[in-house]
Formats: C-alpha cells, structure tokens, sequence
C-alpha cells in the first residue's frame, strides 16, 4: 500500500479528546545517546513531544544528564551508569525498570554507543517493555544481529547500510529490492521493519507492506534518523499501532523536509528543524 496524505487522512491517528490530560496523551520513554552524542536523545525527544505524546522521560549517560535535563524541561531525566567505551549499563538502575513499565511506548537506541553494552541493555530491558510498542533504532538493533525474534510488539528501523549489517545481506541488493529485504527481516525477527531510503518500506511479519516515496535530500543529514524514530515513539504512545506510527512517522518527516526546503532550499536545513513543523502538519491533515 502507497502512503500518501489521502492514505493517512484514512487511517486516522488516535486523537485525545478536548477533557484529556496528559496521561491520554500517553508517556513515551526514551534510552539514548552517550557522552559523545548526547544531541541524538535531544533530537529524538523533542520529536516525540511535538508528535504529541503528553509525557516524556529519558534514560542516558549520567555525565551528560543534567544537562539535558535543562535542555529538556518537560522530561524527566534518569542517568545512568556508563562503560569505558560509552556505553549504557542498565545494572541496578531499578528505577528505569519501573519506568518501562510505566511507559506507554519506549524508543531506545539513537546515539548509543558500545554494541556489546548496547545489547545487553536491551536484553535487559525488553522483559519490562512487553507491554507497550518498543522501537529500536541505530546502535539498540544490535540484538537482531544474532538471529533474535522477539515476542512482544517490536520496530526496527534500519536503513540499507544497517540491515546489510545486521543480516550479512548484500547492502545494494538491498536498496535495489527493498520490499524483498524489509519483508524477510520482518519475518525472521517477528518484528515490524522500517526499511529506510529513497523509498521507505514497512513490512509486518505477516506479509502486509506499506511504501513511501517523497521527502528529499536535505533529509539526508547528521541526526534526521533521530528525529523520525522519535515521531514515531510519540505516535505511538498516542496509542497509534506500531505499523500505523511508523507510516505516519516517515510520512510527516518527508512532508516536514519538503516544508523545510521551501524555506531554505533543498540543502542546508538542520535536523533540529524538522520537528518543529509536525504540529502544523498533523493539523493539516487532520483538517480534510
């Protein structure tokens, strides 16, 4: 199925009524980024409010922490330990246990660093998670590397380079028959796969698909893969199913790259931008 603004407009996003508080809104949960890139989980955050999640906390580095504790006043902040080599240890952090299972979605991976440690922490947190839509990107896919298959409602969102990366597949046999490749990685981890590129393919274990087409080139810059996974963390602590976030969300950043590059042409606009045309968009299409 092509997504499009019509496609969209007919599978509409859960929406709060006028009366809902915050808690309706759904509070999404982000583990992320690393002393050396802390700016991934800002990115990712920021995104995931402007889609409209009514609740935020993150889970990082505890050296950077605070700081993103003020660059992020609507969140709370958990910190947590770190390896040498950057990475996030989940060892006695009780507190972020009761957070997952408080959470509504949880989005972990953006800006994590230290791939052993990265597993571990997700191992460590998906039995906490199994209730609420869980969405891996970047340095948390790590775990599919060795042939897992989850059991609980899982999203992966890797580009070419990545899939090629966790599968041993070809990566230009990949981007030239996305659909293909989206769709068995779905199967083999019993997961939902967000197969990003030119063309992005969502694919379902079951065999349904989903193709986006748009956005442009300036999308194509440090940090842009932060703010999608984001959008869709936020969507889908909304209440939105995973396959529905992840449509939602590759359309609405394509559509925000599109608004950016009117503005500024289609290269030079920062990915911190993206975000903050979602709102707007999500009005749009909500209008028709």
């Amino acid at each position: 199925m092509a997504i499009t603004a019509g496609s969209l407009r007919d599978w509409k996003l859960p929406m709060p009524g006028v009366d809902a508080d915050k808690e309706v809104r759904g509070h999404v949960l982000i583990v992320a980024g690393s002393r050396e890139m802390p700016g991934a989980l800002l990115l990712a955050a920021t995104a995931a409010l402007r889609a409209g999640a009514g609740k935020l906390t993150i889970a990082t580095a505890a050296s950077v922490a605070p700081q993103l504790g003020v660059a992020l006043p609507e969140a709370r902040v958990i910190g947590l330990a770190e390896t040498a080599d950057g990475g996030l240890l989940a060892d006695g952090a009780q507190s972020l246990f009761k957070a997952c299972e408080r959470a509504s979605a949880v989005l972990i991976g953006p800006g994590m660093q230290d791939e052993a440690a990265s597993a571990a922490l997700v191992r460590a947190l998906l039995p906490h998670c199994a209730h609420a839509p869980l969405v891996l990107d970047a340095g948390a896919m790590c775990l599919a590397r060795d042939g897992f298959r989850f059991d609980s409602p899982v999203l992966l969102t890797p580009h070419a380079g990545e899939l090629a990366g966790l599968t041993g597949g070809d990566k230009e046999d990949i981007a030239q028959a996305p659909q293909v490749a989206a769709q068995r990685a779905a199967r083999n981890w019993r997961a939902v796969v967000a197969l990003k590129g030119a063309v992005t393919v969502i694919a379902e274990p079951s065999g349904r698909r989903w193709r986006h087409e748009g956005g442009n080139t300036g999308l194509a810059i440090s940090g842009s893969g932060d703010v999608l996974a984001g959008l869709i963390a936020g969507l889908a602590a909304r209440g939105a199913a995973l396959e529905q976030a992840a449509a939602w969300g590759v359309a609405l950043h394509a559509m925000a790259g599109e608004q950016l590059s009117l503005r500024h042409g289609p290269l030079g606009y920062l990915a911190r931008e993206i975000s903050g045309e979602v709102p707007a968009l999500l009005r749009a299409l909500a209008a028709h």
